[in-house]
């Protein structure tokens, strides 16, 4: 296999035992009218992302990267949510947005709903693999690991939202977990100010992991 450019250095991936891990690709993040947008955050970044995984996810299916979806949501009666004595419970912004302003209980985040479903356009396709998850790391309470490990896979390419929150937490623990995280750094939208991107792109950049950009891996698919 070609190598991958990436920052430090480029990495070797093998596409057969390679995945991308789309995180957290729904409303709730990148649409107008979804979590993020109703609490103010600025969502301005996320129609670029969508746009670039419309011509990412088909490229890396056709080289035999497995392509996984995380996808956050808690059940109706937030039975898995955790309750006043979890931290969850107090920082979760689905979770005390529906405590503070009534008119939403029961919309943010909630199995089934618009809010917690993944964007129009970048619908999962027969052979990729969905995780529910109701933390804000992967691995936390899924089977993530183990469909990892079944399938022989060591690099993960990381794209999605937030990159400083679940893309970060994901990420972090996929490398305790003795992975290779790659993040895509124009693959991804971050919550916050700026600097919150910059410090997960340093933090992956020069301890955790590696960093790369799109235009890269397209370059690695094409060469392979």
């Amino acid at each position: 296999m070609p190598p991958l450019n990436a920052r430090p250095e480029p990495v070797t991936p093998d596409t057969a035992r390679t995945a991308l891990i789309v995180v957290d690709m729904q409303n709730a993040f990148a649409s107008k009218g979804g979590m993020f947008d109703l609490a103010g955050h600025d969502i301005s970044g996320a129609g670029p992302v969508i746009d670039l995984h419309k011509r990412l996810l088909p490229a890396v299916r056709a080289a035999g990267v497995q392509v996984i979806y995380l996808q956050m949501s808690f059940k109706p009666d937030l039975s898995d949510a955790g309750g006043p004595d979890s931290p969850a419970y107090h920082k979760e912004l689905a979770l005390r947005m529906m405590r503070e302003r009534p008119e939403l209980a029961g919309t943010l985040l909630i199995d089934d709903s618009w809010d917690g479903q993944i964007v129009d356009g970048l619908a999962p396709q027969d052979g990729d693999i969905v995780i529910r998850k109701s933390r804000y790391n992967g691995f936390t309470g899924t089977d993530l690991d183990a469909v990892l490990k079944a399938r022989g896979i060591r690099h993960l390419l990381f794209t999605g939202i937030a990159t400083n929150i679940c893309v970060e937490s994901t990420a972090r623990n996929a490398f305790f977990n003795e992975y290779w995280p790659i993040l895509i750094a124009d693959a991804m939208n971050h919550a916050g100010p700026d600097f919150t991107r910059q410090a997960t792109l340093w933090n992956f950049e020069n301890v955790l992991g590696w960093v790369t950009e799109s235009g890269a891996v397209f370059d690695w698919l094409a060469a392979r």
